[in-house]
Parts: structure tokens; C-alpha cells; sequence
């Protein structure tokens, strides 16, 4: 008598980091993000969700809820998946405005920089005036700095996006927000 033999999916490398850190979050536990919740729906708010890969509007790939390292075309994902990558993600960009703010932040301006640094990028942020006029305690410059990167380059041409200059402003709103 012939067995018959299930033939098993080909793991790209995007899904063997997704299994990783699923098993990672399993491990460490889950939603240890620092960030709060007004920061969290904003990220999810303005990035939406999207289980297969798509362009956006500056022409990168991206999945899930603003995933882009990795994302190859054709790439498709869980709800599930979507929101372990962001929550692994968010730990690491939570990382980044640790290590490159060194003025005390209430728990409304963290979730805010998070998610500017999160959708803009860290050397980005290293580098912005945002920053040095943070660290230099002038808090209430932050919001019209925020405000100002809401811009991206589509077809090669640094261009205003509604939907940044309108996320710019929920960021900046929920950094002035009392806690």
C-alpha cells in the first residue's frame, strides 16, 4: 500500500521572520509595547490594514499595518500576523525615540513620536530639527516640527499628501494632549 505524501508550503523569508517572531511573542508575552492606546489607534488609523502587499503611495511595498521590510510582491498575510508584526515592530521603534530623546515624555507624547518615528523613520528623526529642539526642552515647538514632514516623494517629486499632513496633525494633537 502507497502513503500519499502532503507536499508542505515553501516558506519565504518574510514568513519564516513572521513564524520567529510569533514564537518570540509566544515567549516574551504580548502587547509589551509601551506605547499607549491613543497611539496604537492612531498608527493603526492612519496605516490601516492590508493583508497583501501593496504600493503605497511613495511607491514601497508594504503589508499588514505599514510593514515594510521584507515585503516582496505577492506577500499575504493574517489580521493576526498583522498585529504580532506590529506589535514586535513598535517595540523596536519605541526603542528609537528611548535612545534619541533625552527629555521626559508623558505617556501622550511618547505614543505621538512613535508613530511619527515609526512612519517616517528613525534616521529621519536623528536627524530633524524636531528632536534637537526637543532635547533642548522647547516641547511647544514639537507639533508645528511634526507638522512640517508631510511630505513624500511620489514619482520622484517631494509632493504634500493629504494623508500625512492629516496624520502629522493627529500626531501633534495627541502630543499637546494633557494625559
Amino acid at each position: 500500500m502507497m502513503k500519499h505524501q502532503r507536499s508542505l508550503p515553501r516558506l519565504n523569508k518574510l514568513n519564516l521572520k513572521l513564524i520567529i517572531a510569533v514564537i518570540a511573542i509566544i515567549l516574551l508575552g504580548t502587547n509589551m509595547a509601551k506605547i499607549n492606546k491613543k497611539g496604537l489607534n492612531l498608527i493603526k488609523e492612519f496605516e490601516g490594514l492590508e493583508t497583501k502587499a501593496y504600493r503605497d503611495a511613495a511607491d514601497v511595498l508594504t503589508i499588514g499595518f505599514g510593514h515594510t521590510k521584507g515585503v516582496k510582491e505577492g506577500d499575504t498575510i493574517t489580521e493576526q500576523i498583522a498585529e504580532v508584526m506590529l506589535d514586535k515592530e513598535l517595540r523596536e521603534y519605541e526603542g528609537y525615540v528611548d535612545d534619541m530623546v533625552d527629555v521626559p515624555l508623558n505617556p501622550n507624547q511618547h505614543a505621538a513620536l512613535v508613530s511619527f518615528v515609526y512612519n517616517l523613520g528613525p534616521t529621519n528623526f536623528a536627524s530633524s530639527t524636531l528632536l534637537k529642539r526637543l532635547n533642548d526642552g522647547k516641547y511647544e515647538d514639537v507639533p508645528a516640527q511634526i507638522n512640517r514632514w508631510n511630505k513624500a516623494r511620489v514619482n520622484g517629486e517631494l509632493t504634500e499628501l493629504e494623508g500625512l499632513t492629516r496624520r502629522r496633525q493627529a500626531e501633534a494633537d495627541l502630543f499637546d494632549e494633557e494625559v
